[in-house]
């Protein structure tokens, strides 16, 4: 075989590092430039570049930072609200000794004083961890923190005003512990009043 031939045999290119290979018909225009690209000695490269480097480093900084600050966060709240069950619970025992408070003098005023100074001490225990109570009467009727279990029909205050309380109700911090239980004010003209009263008078004056 001629030496030359021999020579341009051992330096012929594979076939797939040929560069009509690159001109092949019907291959998509990006993977023809991708390809083409990969044969250059100093083509940029992701994992290899400083500026993506950095900025990869700061997302991941970033990403952190919010974690660390979550979790703290949750921490927080949780030393915060981990009594919530405990003071809801104890709020049957601050009604009784209301109950027990509100005895007429006559019934053993030794008791019942007793019953105040528990009561008083039981109220500013809860209130220096967070406890207050809600306001009720007097207020305008709010469904978030008010329970109604009863109306009335009256001209003398305005509508959707709150003007009983059976129970009282508490918060602890921004978090409802429960409801006030209340009787809310329904206006009526004063026409259907004086109608009624008519026919109240009617009525027993038969």
């Amino acid at each position: 075989m001629d030496a030359s031939k021999v020579l341009d045999l051992e330096h012929e290119l594979p076939t797939g590092e040929r560069g009509d290979d690159l001109q092949r018909p019907n291959r998509p225009a990006a993977e023809v430039q991708r390809q083409a690209t990969s044969f250059l000695p100093d083509s940029p490269n992701d994992e290899n570049d400083p500026v993506k480097l950095r900025e990869r480093l700061a997302r991941l900084q970033a990403e952190f930072e919010n974690s660390r600050k979550r979790a703290l966060r949750e921490q927080k709240e949780f030393q915060e609200y981990a009594i919530f069950d405990t003071i809801k619970a104890l709020l049957p025992v601050v009604d009784s000794l209301e109950t027990a408070a509100r005895m007429s003098p006559s019934e053993n005023a030794d008791c019942r004083t007793g019953m105040e100074l528990i009561y008083k001490q039981l109220l500013d225990v809860l209130f220096n961890i967070g406890v207050r109570p809600i306001r009720a009467i007097g207020e305008r009727f709010d469904p978030r923190i008010h329970h109604a279990i009863a109306t009335v029909d009256t001209d003398l205050v305005e509508d959707q005003l709150v003007v009983g309380e059976s129970q009282c109700g508490y918060k602890f911090k921004d978090r409802l512990l429960r409801p006030a239980m209340v009787t809310v004010a329904r206006k009526i003209s004063p026409s259907i009043t004086s109608n009624s009263a008519d026919q109240k008078r009617t009525i027993s004056g038969l």
